[in-house]
């Protein structure tokens, strides 16, 4: 989290204000332990919320207008609640106009504001940053306004507007542990009935490695959106073996060795990804509660030779960054997480080691692709909140 006086400082600088001191919101990044390309499959994830996120400070206005002033970007825009914009223009603040209009269309309660905004979360990195600002900020907006903070429907908000105003069409696991998430735990979301637990995180000689491999991935314009149109394929040519399936998350890995002769290639590896990857999730879960660290690491293996080889969203600098992780001492194991196509890992290290797996990763990393790789460590962060005091 950014420091908040600096930030207040930078508000009072930025607009002039002079009223009461502006309120701070925080959402946070998160890192998806393992279920990737299932939610939007209808299917579970086990992500955890990062430490780092979007910080929001935000005063209200007298009229409809939204300011925002990016500092990060060192850009301020306006925008009229009462006259949506197009969206999609690829600015970083269509997330912010597009979660403004759908969480005022959903409580038609908002007022204007005045926001400035600021993320310590790696752009780029498969860390979601973008929901992050998306939950920040409607989450500010919402608590001006004295509107009850509804965490579940600020997830679908923000998602809403990734859909319509960004042009992803992302599913909820990002929005919803940035607004959900509990401290010391990973979330297991059942992304379509949206049943939440809080599972314990092993702590104490355990903890999470993030690594960045530096490459920028952009969702929208990457084969994201291909990927989803390839699963609704694969549900409708096995719906007709199976006409009861709603979506790949209906479909047991027995049904799909019975029937998987009816998807051509590569729909096949694409929905045996899905399938495997939400028993994994839940086989996961349960390895955490049962405190298994081993047979959590070795689902993160077979999680990533999966995205590698059957979903196809991996990339020679994610494969390094595992590859590497894998062949260190204390390190349980490791995969991409995210989108793909860039980002970053995750590895679950002994804490005794992690200097050790840092310094061995980041050489050989940069021996083969003349840059260093960016770390961060979690243990599992809260969800958005309120900064006070």
């Amino acid at each position: 989290m950014r420091n908040t006086i600096d930030l207040r400082s930078a508000f009072h600088a930025r607009f002039g204000y002079n009223g009461p001191a502006p309120r701070v919101f925080f959402a946070p990044g998160r890192v998806n332990l393992i279920g990737e390309h299932t939610d939007y499959n209808d299917g579970f994830v086990l992500p955890v919320a990062l430490e780092v996120g979007v910080t929001v400070l935000a005063a209200p206005r007298d009229d409809r207008c939204i300011r925002v002033h990016g500092l990060d970007f060192d850009q301020t825009v306006e925008f009229d609640l009462d006259h949506p914009g197009p969206g999609q223009t690829g600015r970083w603040t269509d997330y912010i106009e597009g979660v403004a209009h759908m969480v005022d269309a959903r409580v038609q309660a908002l007022r204007g504001a005045d926001l400035l905004v600021a993320g310590d979360v790696p752009r780029g990195a498969g860390l979601s940053s973008s929901a992050a600002l998306e939950i920040g900020t409607g989450f500010a907006l919402l608590s001006l306004a004295g509107a009850t903070v509804d965490r579940v429907a600020l997830a679908l908000a923000g998602q809403a507007a990734e859909h319509t105003f960004v042009g992803t069409r992302c599913g909820i696991m990002d929005q919803l542990v940035s607004a959900c998430a509990r401290a010391d735990a990973a979330l297991l979301v059942d992304c379509r009935s949206l049943a939440m637990e809080a599972v314990p995180l092993p702590g104490g000689p355990v903890a999470i490695l993030v690594s960045d491999t530096r490459k920028k991935h952009a969702l929208a314009t990457s084969e994201y959106n291909t990927r989803r149109a390839e699963c609704e394929r694969g549900v409708a040519l096995l719906r007709g073996a199976l006409p009861r399936i709603r979506a790949l998350r209906d479909v047991t890995e027995g049904a799909f060795a019975e029937h998987a002769s009816l998807l051509p290639e590569p729909l096949v590896r694409r929905v045996r990804h899905v399938v495997t990857e939400n028993a994994r999730t839940q086989s996961a879960a349960e390895a955490l509660r049962r405190g298994d660290v081993a047979a959590v690491g070795a689902l993160f293996v077979a999680s990533h030779r999966s995205l590698q080889h059957d979903y196809e969203v991996s990339c020679p600098e994610l494969d390094t960054l595992v590859d590497l992780a894998d062949a260190q001492a204390g390190v349980h194991g490791a995969r991409m997480t995210g989108g793909g196509f860039g980002g970053s890992t995750v590895s679950l290290v002994d804490e005794s080691a992690l200097d050790a797996v840092m310094a061995a990763v980041r050489d050989g990393y940069r021996s083969r692709f003349g840059v260093e790789p960016g770390f961060l460590v979690t243990r599992g962060g809260e969800g958005a909140r309120e900064i006070r005091g």
